[in-house]
């Protein structure tokens, strides 16, 4: 079975390594990239389509609810 694809997306890249430590230990897991931003979020999501997205609410930029109301259509699974 593939890994599940996961993009991590958070301004803290202290909490961004912690959740990629998490889920390493786990093979049904692939993170696939990170972003510090909405704006890099969007980015990563059209280049290589997770399939879920973790996605911190509160960030600079562009914060993860007006990045979901921006292009929700291409995503799988938000979270």
């Amino acid at each position: 079975m593939k890994p599940i694809k996961i993009l991590l997306v958070d301004d803290q890249p202290l909490f961004r390594e912690g959740l990629r430590t998490l889920l390493s230990v786990h093979s049904d897991f692939e993170v696939v990239g990170e972003a510090g931003n909405g704006e890099e979020a969007l980015r990563l999501v059209r280049s290589l389509q997770p399939s879920v997205v973790l996605m911190d609410l509160q960030m600079p930029e562009l914060d993860g609810v007006a990045a979901t109301r921006r292009d929700a259509n291409g995503f799988r699974q938000f979270l």
